[in-house]
């Protein structure tokens, strides 16, 4: 079907451009400078980043490091995930959460989500505990925070650390607080695409136990807190000076940002309420959403996607195989229908464009083309 064009065809995804050019009469003389001076790992650009950062999402600690998968590692690894032991998390999630599991030598084990939110299911979660279990790892997904008061109710009554995988949640509340400051320990991924993104990879762990913290930096700086003295088999994970710069202009306009975001989430909201097939997002009661991602769900979604790209709409699937049925954990034993929810969610889920500079008028155009996509015109 060839869906007819009006004023504004095409509409991306994303708009980084938009994003670096409102912060680039601030990054780049500063760039210059660390080029002039060489400054390019750590220093006070980093050092300033991580209190503002710890200032902004209510924590004691934050530690900047190289990306969101090592993030988690590190936070794995400073609350003590040995070899053999079990991390609880969502089957519909990125494969980092699962990945930094495993580079450890530990064990993921999947559980499924709520119909609603798709955000992993406390239920679930107090099934799968066994004597092995050393942590659960709730996912703050699309811009929502997880149903962290009863999680951590699970946690404190059965010993069990909380890391939270605060990627696409900076800036999130709960009932709890922010999204990376309700947990034990949580990990973020600063990458270009997040609400608060680097212009490179860079992440960062936050949490308020001094102990965790010291380990974290220590562990993602060769084992070493100084020079030579190597008291751990660690990793070279250091957040660079460069992108410290990036992030401190956009987390002066994070907050503004994710207004814009609220926003376009409203607006969808009112174009796409009454279109019969498609399925609308829902907020947890309580949750300050950031919509990092603004998904739907609908019928034929291939097909639907596939028109929405050939009319020149950006638009994703995050994600299309839940980590269960990866080829990567396929030793795990994991099969179809082992957690329908969030398989079923997965045959139908569709990202739409979202970001902080998007338009009502290529909403208007999103909007129209989906119409017509569903309803098959």
């Amino acid at each position: 079907m060839t869906i007819a064009t009006t004023g504004v065809t095409a509409v991306p995804f994303l708009d980084l451009a938009a994003q670096q050019a409102e912060v680039a009469d601030e990054v780049l003389p500063v760039w210059r400078a660390q080029l002039e001076s060489a400054a390019f790992i750590g220093g006070a650009e980093v050092e300033a980043f991580e209190r503002e950062y710890a200032d902004y999402i209510g924590v004691r600690h934050v530690i900047g490091v190289s990306n969101g998968t090592d993030a988690l590692e590190l936070a794995y690894r400073a609350i003590g995930v040995q070899p053999g032991d079990e991390v609880i998390m969502p089957a519909n999630t990125f494969i980092a959460t699962a990945e930094a599991v495993s580079r450890i030598g530990a064990v993921p084990v999947f559980v499924d989500v709520d119909d609603v939110h798709l955000l992993i299911d406390p239920e679930a979660v107090e099934a799968a505990v066994t004597e092995r279990t050393r942590a659960i790892a709730p996912v703050h997904l699309f811009g929502q925070t997880a149903p962290m008061a009863s999680l951590t109710a699970i946690a404190h009554r059965r010993g069990l650390a909380v890391v939270e995988d605060a990627a696409q949640a900076q800036g999130a509340s709960g009932f709890a607080g922010r999204a990376g400051a309700m947990g034990l320990v949580a990990a973020t991924s600063f990458y270009p695409g997040k609400n608060l993104g680097a212009a490179g990879d860079a992440g960062a762990v936050m949490t308020d136990d001094e102990g965790i913290a010291a380990l974290v930096r220590t562990l993602g700086a060769h084992g070493s807190a100084v020079k030579y003295v190597h008291d751990h088999i660690g990793v070279n994970a250091r957040l660079d000076a460069v992108q410290a710069t990036v992030l401190r202009a956009k987390l002066r306009r994070l907050e503004g940002w994710n207004e814009m975001r609220r926003a376009a989430a409203s607006r969808y909201g009112e174009l796409l309420g009454d279109i019969d097939g498609v399925r609308l997002p829902a907020s947890r009661p309580g949750n300050r959403d950031v919509w990092h991602l603004y998904v739907v769900r609908v019928a034929q979604r291939d097909r639907v996607l596939a028109e929405l790209t050939d009319a020149g709409i950006g638009a994703g699937i995050h994600y299309p195989t839940p980590v269960h049925l990866t080829g990567a954990y396929a030793e795990l034993g994991g099969r179809p229908g082992q957690f329908p929810v969030a398989e079923r969610a997965a045959e139908g889920i569709l990202s739409l464009p979202m970001f902080p500079h998007l338009t009502a008028e290529q909403q208007e155009r999103v909007a129209e083309v989906l119409r017509a996509a569903v309803e098959g015109r």
